[in-house]
């Protein structure tokens, strides 16, 4: 991303989405304002708000350049650093996940990766937490005037399709163990090699107790090195570390064997998620030319960010035009879920993933940019998860050890 500007389109807002006596809530989606062309600053933010890009800790411009020879890394990539933005370091110094980051009191930091098999049958979502955002007891910890993150972690799993399986125990700070290329909370890992990500999974799933055990392997095209700052305040960091990428699945319990397009990214902050946000979109789709994502969000201060990005396998980034607002379906627990498409193209949901008082998660198919496109699509109402009944119904599917 070293020129060009990148013009706002029309960031998604609560008033155009939900209408009139909707809870307030959402996620990603388009771009905005200029990148200026030393690649020593950052995106300046315009007139809503939108996504600062820092560049490569050292690197001369946060450009769009293909990797030479195939390689896994933008070049002359060291790493982008968050900590003069009052976040944890999202980057580690190769480009992928940093899990040694210091999270502030009552921060976050997570790592998130999700995949859908070649054949369109099975589906998986893996995040491990330090500070776990949507944890009831990290909240009620945070007012009482504790929060420590370290004390709130865990590994959510989810197997989607045949033999599906839900697992999220959150665990004290006695069962975190992390350095720089690894995380291991309980029984399960991840662990960075610097050309795969290894997770060890082995947890009880909710809310019938079954194991889920196995190994899943994140295989990155390129890793593109970027970092961008979602508010105003600079408190709240996303890496898109891996936005292309093969994942490998290999499950003993329950016993599953397949693979598919990933993705792989972090997201850090010194805040909770529901201070600076009232609702998001988020969405990542595999495109013949690249994974896109989309990127939208609605802030308390009534800023807005909208990003629209295509991640080639090569490493290059390229910024693209906002497509038009669309809708899907809302879920049974009536949570919006606004996305974008292509003019005149109605994006299809294939299933519902996850469906909470709060937060959806969707497999859609849709057009961008001219290209059939079909991904994952999540929804999140903070607004919601505010409310103290959502807060005491989540125990049920997160329960806590320690």
């Amino acid at each position: 991303m070293r020129t060009g500007d990148l013009r706002a389109s029309g960031p998604l807002r609560t008033a155009d989405l939900l209408g009139a006596g909707s809870d307030a809530a959402h996620r990603p989606g388009g771009v905005g304002a200029d990148v200026p062309g030393d690649g020593r600053s950052a995106l300046r933010t315009g007139p809503r708000g939108v996504a600062l890009l820092l560049p490569e800790a050292g690197g001369e411009s946060a450009d769009s350049r293909p990797v030479p020879g195939g390689g896994k890394r933008a070049p002359g990539t060291r790493g982008a650093d968050g900590a003069d933005v009052g976040a944890p370091r999202c980057l580690g110094p190769d480009g992928g996940p940093c899990f040694d980051a210091a999270v502030p009191r009552g921060g976050y930091a997570w790592w998130y990766v999700d995949a859908l098999s070649d054949d369109g049958t099975h589906g998986l979502t893996i995040i491990a937490f330090v500070g776990s955002v949507f944890s009831p007891y990290y909240a009620w910890a945070r007012g009482r005037g504790l929060g420590e993150p370290e004390n709130h972690v865990a590994l959510n799993v989810a197997l989607y399709g045949p033999r599906a399986r839900w697992a999220m125990t959150e665990r004290g700070r006695a069962a975190l163990a992390r350095d720089a290329t690894s995380y291991r909370v309980g029984r399960s890992s991840l662990t960075w090699d610097g050309n795969a990500l290894s997770i060890g999974i082995d947890e009880i799933a909710v809310p019938i107790p079954r194991r889920v055990r196995g190994l899943v392997r994140v295989h990155p095209t390129a890793l593109p090195a970027r970092l961008f700052v979602l508010d105003p305040a600079r408190r709240h960091l996303w890496a898109p570390l891996a936005p292309h990428a093969r994942v490998e699945v290999q499950m003993r319990d329950p016993a599953l064997s397949w693979s598919g397009p990933g993705y792989l990214d972090s997201n850090a902050g010194s805040e909770p998620l529901e201070d600076a946000f009232r609702f998001w979109t988020w969405s990542r789709a595999t495109m013949r030319a690249g994974t896109g994502v989309l990127y939208d969000a609605e802030r308390r201060d009534g800023s807005a960010l909208s990003l629209a990005l295509l991640f080639r396998p090569d490493g290059t980034v390229v910024e693209r035009d906002c497509p038009p607002v669309a809708r899907l379906p809302g879920t049974l627990w009536r949570m919006p879920r606004p996305t974008r498409a292509d003019a005149g193209m109605k994006p299809q949901l294939v299933r519902t993933l996850e469906d909470a008082p709060f937060y959806a998660r969707s497999e859609v198919a849709s057009r961008l940019w001219g290209e059939q496109a079909r991904g994952v699509h999540e929804a999140l109402a903070l607004d919601r998860f505010r409310q103290a009944w959502v807060k005491l119904l989540l125990p049920f599917r997160m329960p806590r050890l320690g």
